[in-house]
């Protein structure tokens, strides 16, 4: 790989990742395990290595080139990881999103979300839903109920610093009608099988913990 040509993106936009096509490798269950070391630090590889990591246990050669894709990448990038700034706001806003039925093979829903504090990332995440989602709405609403676990446990975790949050934390997501349920007080039968995580979110605006947004899918 030391003479390979360097990436500019992680991941082929298009590739369809499935455990069923392609010819076995043998040496790239390594190579993931050493790619999900370095998401500690670098939350641009989070996706694509949580997509391979899926495969570990029986590998293709479509894998083994996206994980190629993924190095390429990296060798792009090498300078780039976390900033953390010491005058940064200590004030949390929040993002997240989700590919409804992204898995080929179990057509399980992915979802991602971060937490900054100020403009230093705090928290993030990359996985796969326990649960096959019924519409688009569903899996980002399932999002927004993770990612809103995490600032409840963000501030907690400020106030052991001994810094109280005072002001509610921007949860931004590109899906209207997930923002809708988390508003809206009555239960629709297309909504009742996630009742709890809607009172849940619900609770959280009221308690004015969070504060939703929406923010178009381009951004």
């Amino acid at each position: 790989m030391l003479a390979c040509k360097p990436s500019n993106v992680p991941m082929d936009q298009f590739v369809k990742l499935s455990g069923a096509n392609g010819d076995d490798v043998l040496d790239a269950a390594l190579l993931v395990g050493k790619l999900l070391f370095l998401t500690l630090t670098r939350p641009d590889i989070s996706y694509v290595v949580h997509k391979l990591s899926q495969f570990v246990k029986a590998p293709k050669m479509p894998h083994l080139q996206a994980i190629y894709k993924v190095l390429k990448y990296l060798k792009k990038t090498l300078g780039q990881g976390l900033f953390l700034s010491a005058h940064s706001e200590l004030q949390l806003k929040s993002y997240c999103d989700a590919d409804w039925a992204a898995c080929v093979d179990t057509r399980r829903s992915i979802y991602v979300f971060c937490v900054f504090l100020g403009e230093s990332l705090l928290s993030w995440k990359c996985k796969k839903q326990q649960v096959v989602s019924r519409s688009s709405a569903e899996t980002e609403y399932r999002a927004m109920t993770t990612v809103t676990r995490d600032i409840v446990w963000s501030i907690a975790l400020l106030k052991t610093f001994g810094y109280t949050h005072k002001h509610s934390v921007s949860l931004y997501c590109d899906s209207k009608a997930a923002l809708y349920i988390a508003v809206n007080p009555v239960f629709h039968e297309r909504t009742k099988h996630i009742e709890i995580d809607c009172h849940f979110i619900r609770e959280k605006i009221e308690d004015r913990a969070i504060k939703t947004f929406h923010i178009p899918t381009r951004h």
